[in-house]
């Protein structure tokens, strides 16, 4: 058994060095993805998502400001994933914002498509 223990102790000694590399530290701080999930919320607003998504929207401004505090925690890996989700959530809220006024618009043309005929017809 003595060259087994030979054998298994580098091995031994890399595992236990990677887990510690790996455990060591938080992490880069994810400032680019609070960025990008700032900027998903201001364009979803400006999208009219108060308006059509504030569900969506709120979740998705609560997501920023729950990872806020995970990275004045130094919980960097946990608040990316955060912002990442807040993101994807204010571009849905924003591309749903969006569907909703153009699903307006075609139907407010259809009713004055239907109104021009109305007097079409009646002439």
């Amino acid at each position: 058994m003595k060259p087994l223990n030979r054998l298994a102790r580098p091995w031994l000694v890399i595992a236990i060095a990677a887990l510690l590399v790996a455990c060591a530290g938080p992490g880069p701080k994810p400032d680019s993805e609070l960025q990008a999930a700032e900027s998903s919320v201001q364009q979803a607003e400006a999208a009219d998502a108060r308006k059509f998504e504030p569900v969506l929207l709120n979740q998705s401004q609560n997501k920023v400001a729950d990872a806020r505090e995970l990275m004045d925690q130094e919980q960097y890996r946990k608040a990316e994933r955060l912002l990442e989700q807040a993101a994807v959530d204010a571009q849905l809220a924003a591309a749903r914002s969006e569907t909703e006024k153009a699903q307006r618009a075609v139907a407010e043309i259809n009713r004055s498509i239907d109104e021009l005929q109305d007097q079409l017809e009646t002439n």
